[in-house]
């Protein structure tokens, strides 16, 4: 396990753009935030669906599959009003060329973008309030040999359907295996196999209204 230094340009995702600030991987021909409203998605996925703010104490702790464009992070860090903690895992980490166009699509987010950018490979990452470190690699790897659990998941890989990998029930299990007593998961994703198993890991899955044209999401807290 790694954490994050910077990554040379042959490291960068192949991306496509849409709409001159939508970054979509040819990886996995998925874009990397809502076309119909990246940050609104975060707020009603991510931090609706962990009950955030409200539940943020000092030293809470939020992890992530897929930091991406660092969407995430930057919507934690607006509405956190204590010192938080977050660790992400990615395996394709962009530029800061990169994330300086998809946070073009972001103005409100502007300062703590930035702050984001200009931390961008040296550790630790001060954010507002959210201290950030971004752990590199394969999460099947990654992911359990991490030594510390999280009292909330933001899972967002790209979609199940074209990144099964990050979606196993190995990884779900370790997802589980990594949460603190009564610690929460939320996901855009309500996908069968996806939601059975988070279940059979040991959360108490239910399914909510998804954000724009998603009928559902899926969030839960872990009691086994």
């Amino acid at each position: 396990m790694s954490d994050l230094t910077h990554p040379r340009p042959d490291d960068e995702p192949a991306l496509d753009w849409r709409d001159g600030s939508v970054p979509v991987s040819q990886r996995f021909d998925d874009p990397y935030f809502s076309l119909s409203g990246g940050l609104e998605e975060t707020r009603h996925v991510f931090l609706g669906g962990n009950d955030l703010p409200a539940r943020l104490v000092p030293g809470f702790h939020v992890a992530e599959t897929g930091f991406g464009t660092g969407l995430n992070a930057l919507a934690l860090a607006q509405v956190a009003q204590v010192p938080v903690r977050m660790t992400s895992f990615e395996a394709f980490p962009m530029s800061r060329a990169q994330l300086e166009q998809a946070h073009a699509a972001f103005p409100e987010l502007a300062d703590l973008a930035q702050a984001l950018r200009d931390s961008w490979g040296q550790g630790m990452i001060q954010v507002g309030q959210v201290a950030l470190t971004v752990v590199l690699g394969d999460v099947r790897q990654t992911l359990p040999a991490w030594g510390q659990a999280a009292d909330a998941w933001f899972l967002d890989g790209f979609s199940p359907a074209k990144n099964p990998q990050m979606w196993g029930a190995d990884v779900m299990a370790q997802v589980a295996a990594h949460t603190a007593p009564e610690g929460t998961f939320a996901t855009y994703t309500a996908a069968g196999h996806v939601r059975g198993a988070l279940a059979e890991a040991g959360f108490a899955v239910t399914r909510s209204p998804g954000f724009g044209r998603k009928r559902h999401m899926s969030r839960g807290v872990l009691t086994g």
